[in-house]
């Protein structure tokens, strides 16, 4: 391998790492504002690669950019789904709002 690709791997597997061990340390309270903050982060990344695809040249370039958007696209989404699910999570249902009511004196 070439001293680029090395170093590109060693940083790759660094950050995958350092990834790991930071998100395995967040307390689940803090799961949802996490995705949140890393659903704009993708959301950077996604106009990035817009930008990157349009200022492309060649057939393989324009895929590769064209993989990429879909890819980030389907990144933000993703995550916003989800965040979405975990916040339902959080509301009170209604039946139980309801019973809560008919309790309390007027």
């Amino acid at each position: 391998m070439s001293s680029g690709i090395l170093q590109f791997v060693t940083v790759f597997v660094l950050a995958a790492f350092v990834g790991y061990e930071v998100i395995s340390k967040v307390p689940s309270i803090l799961h949802t504002p996490l995705m949140s903050g890393t659903n704009a982060i993708h959301g950077i990344i996604l106009l990035g690669a817009i930008l990157t695809c349009g200022a492309s040249h060649g057939p393989l370039q324009i895929t590769l950019g064209i993989i990429v958007v879909i890819l980030a696209t389907l990144n933000v989404v993703g995550g916003f789904v989800v965040t979405d699910r975990m916040l339902e999570m959080f509301k009170a249902k209604p039946a139980a709002r309801d019973a809560g009511k008919g309790s309390q004196p007027a």
